[in-house]
């Protein structure tokens, strides 16, 4: 490999998985429409010093099937069934500048539960990856992205093909082994030391089952960035191929050789019912739980935007006071903090896998489980107490929820927002230098807690100051 073994195998000697077969790259892709199809950011890179490309992967990709029933502890074993002909593509966005590359490629498995490719990850973790110098490889894993794609842009597009998601493991495997292997290429003459996996939503899913099943057979990956994922995993195999569906409850497997970082939302600890596969942090293992928080919220929309100046923050705090309602949704959707948090997640699970610093242990979500169906135990401004927290929550100005939303399709993925009172908010805040220094005391304790970046809580700061809260 062309990449550091992971910090964890030095320590331990133990012996790494074979590799991944490298598959053929082409590209960059141009042609067609003359623009890359990706839900991702909307702002020109080249402003902030990075670059896109895309390129066509293409090769053999093996589909899996297990040896011994599938258990929730995720200690599966699994063997190779069959193999079939795919072409797929990635998109890498790098740093212009050799000399800011930082060592790190991002992975991403991009989301298809929209019916098209989209990069919630690079969304939610961009700054972060852009003032660190990380690069960052979408890859189209799935059949609902590549046809999508080729859809958009059929020109463009028209090489590609995917024989279904039950051979997108091992897509995913060689996307990763490409990016060490063909480097000159995909990145540009860059070189990677660390390469990190990471997806959000259907593709926390998949990285669930992947990293069960397939990272003891394939070593690719030196780090795992799990966000919003539920209490399963995705199917191992599927129609057309056998169906093996993951258990009700998936744990990740505790004999690891690589970090995993997982961070839940509010909504994903109760709405898709990850409560049932928590697990104690381990030496491998760690555990995020963000409170105030949704699968997805109004970043994904404000965050497109984000060109890093800092002036998200304060956008973000407005929102806060007067949130956006989703088409379709009944109620303002959440407007938390999530993407600071991820910002840090990330640095996080970089520095643990370089250095071999964990991250900071987390405390849980309170549930209470005494009812008939589990609840959030909330302060008394109808937020939930325990687990990560961050400045919307405490030195709040609106309540802010994973659950409870209702109204069109996915709406319940986007929690909700419900502003104070102006006369709650000056009780609450009697001056505007009262709220400042509650909120900018409380993103100082995040940083000191290890839970937001010091670029992000300036950011925070910064708009708090700005805003006009208190008095």
């Amino acid at each position: 490999m062309a990449a550091l073994l992971p910090l964890s195998l030095l320590l331990t000697g133990a012996p790494s998985a074979a590799v991944a077969p490298t598959p053929s790259v082409t590209g960059p892709v141009t042609g067609g429409n003359g623009a890359v199809v990706l839900q991702g950011t909307a702002f020109d890179l080249a402003s902030v010093g990075y670059t896109q490309s895309e390129f066509f992967l293409s090769g053999n990709a093996t589909s899996y099937v297990p040896t011994v029933p599938l258990d929730s502890d995720g200690r599966w074993q699994v063997t190779l069934a069959s193999t079939a002909p795919y072409t797929t593509r990635i998109v890498v966005n790098r740093p212009a500048d050799p000399a800011r590359f930082n060592g790190t490629v991002v992975v991403e498995w991009l989301n298809v539960s929209a019916g098209l490719d989209a990069a919630p990850e690079w969304i939610y973790t961009h700054n972060e990856l852009i003032r660190e110098g990380y690069a960052w490889v979408g890859v189209s894993a799935q059949a609902g992205g590549v046809a999508a794609t080729e859809t958009a842009d059929p020109v463009r597009y028209a090489d590609l093909s995917h024989p279904g998601d039950s051979y997108s493991y091992d897509v995913y495997s060689q996307a990763g082994q490409a990016v060490r292997d063909s480097a000159a290429m995909v990145l540009g003459g860059l070189h990677p030391r660390t390469v990190l996996a990471n997806g959000e939503s259907q593709s926390a899913f998949r990285l669930t089952t992947y990293i069960n099943a397939i990272h003891p057979l394939v070593s690719v990956y030196d780090g795992f960035l799990i966000h919003s994922r539920s209490g399963t995993g995705a199917p191992l195999s599927q129609a057309p191929q056998a169906d093996v569906p993951a258990p009700a409850v998936v744990r990740l497997r505790t004999d690891l050789d690589v970090p995993v970082l997982t961070v839940q939302a509010e909504t994903d600890v109760i709405g898709l019912g990850s409560l049932a596969a928590r697990q104690p942090d381990t030496a491998r293992l760690r555990l995020w739980e963000v409170a105030g928080t949704a699968h997805a919220d109004a970043y994904i929309g404000l965050g497109a935007s984000d060109d890093g100046s800092g002036a998200a923050g304060l956008q973000g705090l407005n929102a806060m006071l007067s949130p956006p309602i989703r088409t379709g949704c009944d109620s303002p959707i959440n407007t938390g903090q999530a993407h600071y948090v991820l910002d840090t997640a990330q640095y996080a699970l970089n520095r643990w896998v370089t250095t071999g610093v964990p991250p900071a242990r987390a405390a849980r979500l309170e549930v209470d489980t005494s009812g008939s169906a589990p609840a959030f135990v909330l302060d008394a401004h109808g937020n939930v107490q325990g687990g990560v927290r961050t400045p919307s929550v405490d030195v709040p100005v609106a309540t802010l929820s994973g659950l409870g939303q209702s109204g069109a399709s996915f709406c319940f993925l986007f929690g909700t927002t419900t502003p104070f009172a102006a006369e709650k908010l000056t009780a609450l805040y009697p001056s505007h230098g009262v709220f400042v220094a509650k909120w900018s005391g409380s993103a100082a304790k995040g940083v000191a807690q290890g839970f937001i970046r010091p670029a992000d809580a300036a950011e925070l700061m910064k708009a708090a100051a700005n805003s006009g809260i208190g008095g």
